[in-house]
């Protein structure tokens, strides 16, 4: 894989994990709980993402990964805290970044102790900070590796611009992180700008999804040959062109994680199985081991899947 360094992963454990309406005026994913009783309701949704939560440490762990788990706090809430990928990324040079986050909900995520228990158990060295969070003062927002879908390998940022993806602030991260950036727009059926590109884009070495039925007509093509062209060792990638019902099935949000000679592909069970036999075993044919894990309540209330509740870590050089 060009020397490149294995992949290690941070998550974290919800405390007052539910549904957030503000996060929902732009996130058409979520889906509202049924009007019962709210804190019957809250403390329901809570137990069984931290259930759901439990059981997706373990299969990642069972595939092979090592897995730093860092426990949210109750107060204040942060419904959103399951993912951390927004609000933090890790990198190859020893850079840590942090995001700034269009909800105010959000913000609060943000969490020092998480960046410590990340260098203690996993061996990160940090060695630069570059912290964006300031720019929520000027109204630009640019939400971490869910606005970003990077090709760390060959140093490409792909991002949709949106509310909570900052085309400004996508090409001054890319300048900073030496990455290319790769801008495009895109929108739900419905019309709505597609709030992360990591909902209808995943790229891998070896492979690739992308729903391009939402991606602007204009764009597609070059966006699907950019694609292709990426694979691993100069060679071509195998991409999947994911439809409506694979990308509200959250087909688009996998994550691939470089173990050296093969790529483990992170994905929800709904995610997987809203992929055709035939796409599936394009996959595997590429070279792409899927690990599943079972989230549905964090993917109803929460509207993300597995790949955002994954923070990348490098893990150090060999």
């Amino acid at each position: 894989m060009n020397g490149f360094r294995l992949t290690n992963l941070c998550m974290v454990s919800p405390a007052a994990f539910g549904y957030n309406a503000e996060t929902a005026a732009t996130n058409r994913f979520q889906r509202a709980p049924e009007p019962d009783a709210a804190a019957a309701a809250a403390l329901s949704a809570q137990r069984a993402a931290l259930r759901e939560f439990e059981g997706a440490v373990s299969a990642l762990r069972a595939g092979g990964l090592a897995v730093c788990v860092a426990q949210d706090t109750a107060l204040p809430p942060k419904p959103d805290a399951i993912f951390p990928n927004n609000w933090v990324s890790f990198h190859e040079d020893g850079t840590v970044v942090l995001y700034p986050m269009r909800d105010p909900s959000r913000r609060l995520e943000r969490n020092e102790a998480l960046i410590e228990r990340v260098k203690r158990e996993l061996g990160f060295i940090e060695r630069r900070r570059l912290d964006l969070s300031g720019e929520e003062k000027q109204g630009r927002f640019l939400e971490g590796t869910g606005s970003l879908v990077l090709d760390r390998a060959a140093k490409v940022a792909w991002a949709c611009r949106s509310p909570r993806t900052d085309e400004a602030l996508v090409r001054e991260w890319a300048r900073q992180m030496d990455y290319e950036p790769v801008i495009f727009d895109a929108c739900s059926p419905d019309g709505t700008p597609v709030y992360h590109t990591n909902v209808l884009l995943w790229v891998g070495a070896r492979a690739a999804g992308c729903g391009f039925d939402w991606i602007d007509a204009a764009q597609r093509e070059h966006i699907a040959a950019r694609l292709r062209a990426g694979g691993g060792s100069g060679g071509r990638r195998c991409v999947l062109a994911l439809d409506t019902q694979a990308l509200l099935g959250f087909a688009g949000n996998m994550l691939d994680i470089n173990r050296g000679d093969m790529s483990l592909l992170a994905a929800s069970h709904t995610a997987w199985t809203s992929l055709t036999i035939a796409q599936q075993t394009q996959l595997r044919d590429a070279g792409c081991t899927p690990v599943l894990a079972d989230i549905p309540t964090i993917e109803a209330l929460g509207g993300g899947s597995l790949r955002c509740m994954l923070a990348e870590v490098p893990a150090p050089a060999q």
